[in-house]
């Protein structure tokens, strides 16, 4: 009865959850039920994966709408049906604007609804119904349809679950036309009896009617969509050869031919190793997944793509021989049951990390290659802070007062009567999906068509890309292939590539020997001493510190170190528990025998995924299939499904009955939840760990052109200035942008940098082109005469390469050249001109000598790079500093300091008992690092200003090597007055009047 219901899944205009319209419709003891989105199916396969639980057989399809206004509403029949319904609705969003038109096309397999107040002209087919509600039967014996019941059915549409839902879907329709609530339109918003009523009512209304009751009946009944939800057969593409067995050959020999290249001396250990892999790749189906990503791979290869292969994967010997990954184990003993095991029913993963510059050639040459493919969606939620911004325009509030709600700084008694319903509503919809986005790297590549599960949509990249999420995905058993981009790639090609260029002596560099990486000794030096500034998950103050604490100078500390610094680890205590373990061996007694004879590698301490299933496994008792679901459960996918709850009773039933202690078993409970979603595969762990070995070679060998490619990445964890001051350290001269030098990355010329025009702010990229071709074609410019001659430029580019002495090689100040330019330059310039035969001669103007001090240098420089390229230090108005420095702290541990640092960036955490603090990090006048601690009293009254030199007070501590500032006061100190607008503000003050005696 019901052929026309919404989830919020009507994006901006439903306001019902999945299992809530299931929960509603179980209250009003409605059997069946059709769920018809607008303009989407995100929530089919869900809602049919949980209809049953509620007793309510499922119909799906789709709602079309232009806006509000309804056009027609397709009904699958069955899973054909819902195929075309979503191949047709995909017809009109990979469009960038769409008009769905009055009548449906025909389609195998689909019912048609119009709504009973549209005029058909036409003559319907046999699948083709119009949908009458019981708000429109009093119209009924005036239509021309009242002499043809036998195509009525009955159009109950339900949006929203009550008033309070009918309220929030006006909200969300007047956010989705940018509209104040009061100017909603009629037309752009439902009825407030688009709601659920018993069977029995509707029933009641159309008792004169029963044709059209058995009508919607037959139709209902005569559905049957139905999806394979065990997850037990992977319905990604099943053979790469289109042929299975040929595929398995493929595999084997491929594997067997990597030894070469892997295992040149292989032992027994390895062939053992690559047989059981094979067997159980086979045995679950996996084949073609891993040579899909070997033919990746392989054309990433070919085009001298970086790549690093890293996820669960990383622990499969198979992956390594096929060069999917670099992560040896066997070397590693990786644990074989975390990769894959009889019982797991989603292959493994493999996260493929690309360059940047690269990734879109990669996703392109996917789509090309494998016919049925496309991206996966993420569901882009209402977030509270997002959604009172919202709101308070939409109930048309000034911004200071949404700012105060915004904030979170409010009584929510004194509020007014509008605030209140901004902040209740804001709390309503925090959660619903608002739009729908791209995962950050996932493709689907099925056996069967895309559109047998869901419509796609085509974002601004130009790739279809699912309406269902990766969790949605992986219940129907399609598994995503993981193509990533990460900056860091993108630095070690760059890097690679300026060596190359800068030392043609030297023979080119073999970025992916590892091995002789590992046992570098400078590369132990740089992480022993945490001098990582610039290499890849390495350099944040936080890992800073770690490698300190855990003295780490081998591949395998670093392996640990990667994981352990993840949030789970190190929230719930065992970060801190692990450092000591290594640290003082005498403490590892302590741990319990049972984990330290599962872990005796990380002392009894979870740090990899894999001590998850082990512990389950071995110390709960867990299959290993269970101990998966548990892992798998803890990382948010499933925590609320009766499955994982079910998993967790198993834990403790079969620690109880196996004797042992219910306290400790809760313990080791905690250990598992507080980080189990977090945590790395330990084979995850050692890529990420290949990857820091690579960026900390090029570090230690050639600093300062790995910091070029550094910046010209666009930085890493720091922002770019930082970066610019490691380069110095390491004895880089920084240059300002030049007409005559510069490219539009930075370029390095001996140890001299050029900072690249991309840089300076408000300057056309299309202008620094110009520049660079002019002058690679032509020649160097020899005066800012010839540059105008040149390059067609207008007076605000031309000033902006002034004001940053770009032509500081004319021997001219800046002053002057700006004097020059206003005399010489039009207002108006033309994209393109054409340069004269003869060339004449601008005029000369007599201009004053005029000069431009260091201190209006560093001002121009802050304004146009975003800071200075001279020591911040020299802007002070107080130079008077501390004598204290981070590298004599340690002489003073226990004793409360002062010392001046430049901030450089600041973590934001909060306290067990939600109070928020904050981890400070500043550069000392010397250049070392500074790490603070601000604890919720003094984080509340000396808040950080922003960007600058601030002075610290505070107690010297020490742990494990490492040296902190406990803050106990903070003050932002003065800069000195801008030079360049001082002298026009003191014109402006009004003179003294003088006496008059």
């Amino acid at each position: 009865m019901f052929l026309n219901c919404h989830t919020y899944y009507s994006l901006r205009y439903g306001s019902i959850a999945i299992e809530e319209l299931l929960e509603l419709a179980r209250s009003f003891n409605i059997s069946t039920l059709s769920l018809t989105d607008i303009n989407s199916t995100s929530a089919c396969l869900e809602f049919l994966r949980t209809a049953s639980k509620y007793g309510v057989k499922p119909v799906v399809g789709v709602d079309f709408r232009n806006g509000a206004n309804q056009e027609f509403v397709l009904i699958a029949k069955n899973n054909t049906g819902f195929e075309n319904i979503n191949a047709y609705l995909s017809e009109f969003l990979h469009q960038d604007t769409y008009q769905i038109p009055q009548r449906s096309k025909l389609m195998q397999d689909v019912y048609v609804v119009y709504p009973f107040q549209k005029n058909i002209d036409f003559e319907l087919l046999p699948n083709e119904f119009i949908g009458i509600s019981y708000q429109e039967l009093a119209k009924l014996p005036f239509s021309k349809w009242k002499n043809k019941l036998d195509k009525l059915v009955v159009l109950h549409t339900v949006s929203f679950q009550n008033k309070k839902g009918f309220n929030t879907h006006r909200l969300l329709r007047a956010i989705d036309n940018n509209e104040l609530l009061s100017r909603l339109h009629e037309s752009e918003q439902g009825e407030l009896w688009h709601q659920f009523v018993s069977e029995e009512t509707i029933e009641k209304y159309f008792e004169h009617y029963p044709d059209i009751i058995s009508n919607t009946k037959d139709l209902m009944s005569s559905c049957n969509v139905v999806f394979d939800f065990s997850g037990e057969v992977p319905n990604n593409q099943k053979s790469y050869t289109a042929n299975e067995a040929l595929d398995y050959k493929l595999l084997e020999k491929l594997s067997y031919r990597g030894l070469e290249y892997r295992y040149p001396k292989a032992d027994e250990k390895v062939y053992v190793r690559i047989k059981k892999e094979l067997e159980i790749i086979k045995e679950k189906g996996f084949v073609s997944y891993f040579l899909i990503n070997w033919k990746i791979l392989k054309y990433a290869r070919s085009k001298g793509y970086f790549y690093v292969g890293r996820g669960s994967g990383a622990n499969s010997i198979i992956a390594y021989l096929l060069r999917i990954t670099d992560v040896d184990p066997i070397e590693l003993d990786l644990y074989f049951e975390r990769f894959i095991n009889l019982y797991r029913k989603n292959p493994p993963d493999f996260d493929i990390d690309f360059s940047w510059q690269d990734r879109d050639d990669i996703t392109n040459f996917i789509f090309k290659r494998f016919p049925n493919t496309a991206l996966i969606t993420v569901y882009n939620t209402f977030k509270y802070r997002a959604a009172i911004r919202e709101l308070g325009k939409v109930f048309g509030l000034p911004k200071s007062e949404i700012d105060v709600l915004s904030s979170g700084s409010y009584n929510y008694q004194t509020l007014d009567k509008l605030s209140q319903l901004v902040v209740i509503y804001s709390k309503f919809i925090q959660g619903f999906p608002n739009y729908l986005g791209i995962h950050a790297g996932g493709i689907l590549i099925s056996e069967k068509p895309i559109h047998h599960y869901c419509g796609t949509f085509l974002p601004p990249k130009g790739f279809a890309t699912t309406q269902i999420d990766m969790v949605i995905a992986e219940d129907i058993g399609l598994y995503k292939f993981d193509i990533l981009s990460q900056r860091g790639l993108g630095k070690i090609k760059d890097a690679v590539g300026i060596v190359a260029k800068n030392h043609a002596d030297l023979p080119p560099i073999d970025i992916h020997n590892i091995a002789k990486f590992k046992e570098d000794l400078r590369i132990k030096y740089l992480l022993k001493n945490a001098k990582a500034i610039g290499c890849f998950y390495v350099e944040s103050p936080a890992m800073r510190m770690l490698l300190k604490k855990l003295q780490v100078d081998n591949y395998l500390g670093l392996v640990a170190a990667s994981s352990v610094i993840r949030p789970g680890v190190a929230q719930s205590g065992m970060m801190r528990e692990y450092i000591l373990r290594f640290r003082y061996p005498e403490r590892r007694k302590d741990a319990h025998p049972v984990l330290l004879d599962i872990m005796p590698e990380t002392y009894g301490v979870m740090v990899y995924q894999e001590d998850v299933i082990k512990v389950a496994h071995y110390f709960g008792g867990l299959t290993l299939g269970e101990a998966d679901m548990l892992r798998r459960g803890m990382s948010g996918k499933f925590r609320s499904r009766d499955e994982f709850l079910k998993v967790k009773e198993q834990f403790f039933s079969n620690c109880r009955n196996t004797g042992k202690d219910l306290n400790f078993t809760q313990e080791v409970w905690r250990q598992i939840e507080s980080f189990a979603g977090y945590a790395f595969a330990k084979g995850h762990s050692a890529s990420y760990a290949v990857e820091s070995y690579q960026s900390l070679y090029l570090k230690a060998y050639f600093p300062l052109e790995y910091m070029v490619a550094t910046i010209n990445n666009s930085g890493g964890f720091y922002s770019v200035e930082l970066y610019i001051h490691e380069a110095r350290l390491h004895g880089g001269n920084i240059l300002a942008p030049c007409v005559n030098h510069s490219e539009y990355i930075a370029v390095i010329k001996g140890k001299d940098i050029y900072l690249g025009f991309m840089f300076l702010q408000s300057f056309e990229t299309k202008t620094a082109i110009k520049i660079i071709n002019e002058r690679v074609n032509n020649g160097r410019f020899l005066s800012l005469d010839d540059f105008i001659e040149r390059v067609p430029i207008s007076i605000e580019q031309i000033t902006i390469l002034i004001k940053i002495d770009a032509f500081r090689d004319f021997g001219k100040h800046k002053r002057e050249l700006l004097w020059e330019a206003h005399m010489k330059i039009n207002k108006v310039t033309f994209d393109e001109f054409n340069i004269s035969l003869f060339q004449v001669e601008r005029a000369a103007y007599e201009i004053p000598k005029l000069t431009s001090t260091q201190l209006e240098n560093a001002f121009d420089e802050i304004e146009l790079l975003g800071f200075p390229l001279s020591n911040p230090f020299n802007l002070l108005v107080d130079k008077n500093l501390s004598t204290f420095r981070m590298k004599n702290l340690v002489n003073y541990i226990g004793k409360i300091i002062v010392i001046e640092g430049y901030l450089v960036t600041v973590k934001k955490t909060k306290t067990s008992k939600g109070k928020q603090m904050f981890f400070g990090t500043f550069l000392d006048v010397d250049g070392d690092f500074i790490d603070s601690v601000h604890f919720p009293p003094v984080a509340q009254k000396y808040p950080f200003r922003g960007k600058g030199i601030y002075r610290i007070t505070g107690k010297v501590m020490e742990e494990f090597d490492c040296i902190t500032v406990e803050t106990t006061m903070m003050e932002r100190l003065a800069i000195v007055e801008d030079p360049r607008y001082a002298d026009s503000r003191k014109a402006q003050r009004p003179k003294p009047k003088k006496r008059v005696s």
